[in-house]
C-alpha cells in the first residue's frame, strides 16, 4: 500500500496527485486529530495502537501496510509542519517500547517486519540553506528510528511547484 501524508488543502493535494493509485491511503488534517500526549498506552495499554481512537489511531498499522510514504509538508525552521509531525508523533506504535542497537546507535525494536521507502517533499518561501540541512537530517532520523529507506527530500516554493512530482 502507498501511504500519503499531508498538510495541503485538498484542492491542492487533488492536482498533486489527480488519480491516486489503487488502495493507497491518504492521511490529510480533518481537524480532528489530537497531540500525542506522550502517555505511552500504545505500548502499554493498548499495545500498537494509540489510546487516542480516532482516524489517526491507527498510524502504527497502517506503517506496517505501507510499502512507500511519501510526506509533504510546509518547512517549518527546518521541519515538519505541525500537523504532518502530530501525525509522525502518533505513529510510534510502529515500535516496540524496548531497543535494540542498529548501526552503533539505540533504536526502538520494531513490531512489525515491514520496511518502507520514505519520499518527503517540503515547501515554502525561501528555506535557508541551513532549514534543508536541518530537514535532510531530521528525516535521515526519522527513517533510521522508523527502519525504513529514505528515497528522496526534495524542497519547492509551493504545491504548484511540485505538481507532476509526487511519486
Amino acid at each position: 500500500m502507498k501511504l500519503f501524508l499531508h498538510d495541503l488543502p485538498e484542492d491542492d493535494f487533488e492536482r498533486l496527485l489527480p488519480n491516486p493509485p489503487a488502495g493507497c491511503k491518504i492521511i490529510s488534517d480533518d481537524g480532528s486529530i489530537h497531540p500525542c500526549p506522550g502517555c505511552f498506552g500504545c505500548w502499554i495499554k493498548t499495545p500498537g495502537a494509540c489510546v487516542i481512537r480516532n482516524r489517526y489511531g491507527d498510524m502504527g498499522e497502517l506503517l506496517s501496510q505501507s510499502d512507500a510514504v511519501t510526506v509533504v509538508s510546509r518547512c517549518f525552521y527546518g521541519g515538519f509542519s505541525p500537523f504532518v509531525k502530530n501525525v509522525i508523533d502518533r505513529s510510534i506504535p510502529y515500535l516496540h517500547p524496548y531497543f535494540t542497537v542498529r548501526g552503533g546507535e539505540m533504536h526502538h525494536r520494531h513490531r512489525y517486519d515491514n520496511i518502507f521507502d520514505l519520499s518527503v517533499y517540503f515547501y515554502g518561501n525561501d528555506i535557508s540553506a541551513d532549514e534543508k540541512r536541518t530537514a535532510e537530517k531530521l528525516v535521515g532520523t526519522n527513517a533510521k528510528n522508523f527502519d525504513c529507506s529514505v528515497r528522496g527530500v526534495s524542497f519547492f516554493r509551493d504545491a504548484a511547484e511540485m505538481e507532476g512530482r509526487i511519486l
